[in-house]
């Protein structure tokens, strides 16, 4: 019998691959996406598209609710930057980032865990081709791993380890992109965009837009969801 793991999944390009990379590992995926007040859903609508496709064991949608703190362009009346160059991201934590989210999402990951007996969480951070976050950063996983397995009946009292895995930390976005499409992900169940239209329609033009297409133009593959417009 497989065993169990929980995998963060957002809906968007990373999370997508880091779930298939948890099949490919031989684990049952258990799936968790969160809606914290994120200002869309659509993300949301991607994340149960893909957790559908992928057979997974069960999909939990947990909600919190991160505007009551505010304090990102995703969880308050902030405009979402666009338009930005790499060097301009990698100049400052912009404003899309959410104070503590990977921190609060790992801790539910880490609930679940010992509900479901995984002693494995997959998240897809990557400190590569990426906003600047501070929590998607080798050693941030590392503490976090360190700090579960003290916190946690499951690590003190049973037969092994808690791991998070992060497989993607130290790869490019168009070495995402051709893994998944190795591991058969379909990228047009996705959702990415930090500021999607009503109808789910990416800008093009924000941060993590820009980012996911480089990485498909560098892969050589065309990006299979709709923008508004795409960058030159």
């Amino acid at each position: 019998m497989n065993a169990p793991a929980i995998v963060l999944l957002s809906g968007g390009l990373d999370s997508a691959t880091v779930l298939a990379i948890a099949k490919q590992q031989g684990f049952l995926p258990y799936a968790l996406s969160f809606s914290y007040g994120q200002r869309h859903s659509v993300e949301l609508e991607a994340a149960t598209r893909v957790a559908e496709q992928a057979g997974v064991a069960r999909h939990i949608v947990a909600d919190i609710d991160l505007r009551v703190f505010g304090g990102s362009a995703l969880t308050d009346d902030i405009a979402v930057p666009k338009g930005r160059d790499e060097e301009q991201m990698a100049g400052e934590i912009p404003p899309t980032y959410v104070p503590g989210r990977n921190t609060i999402f790992l801790s539910f990951a880490l609930a679940y865990a010992e509900v479901v007996g995984a002693r494995d969480v997959f998240t897809g951070v990557n400190a590569v081709d990426y906003s600047g976050y501070p929590d998607c950063r080798p050693e941030y996983i590392d503490a976090y791993e360190a700090m579960a397995n003290l916190a946690t009946k499951s690590a003190i009292e049973g037969d092994g380890r808690i791991r998070v895995h992060a497989p993607l930390i130290d790869m490019t976005k168009a070495e995402i992109v051709r893994k998944g499409l190795e591991l058969g992900v379909d990228y047009s169940l996705t959702s990415s965009c930090y500021d999607p239209s009503p109808e789910g329609v990416a800008c093009g033009t924000c941060d993590t837009c820009v980012l996911r297409l480089k990485g498909f133009h560098e892969a050589g593959i065309a990006d299979p969801v709709r923008y508004l417009a795409v960058p030159a």
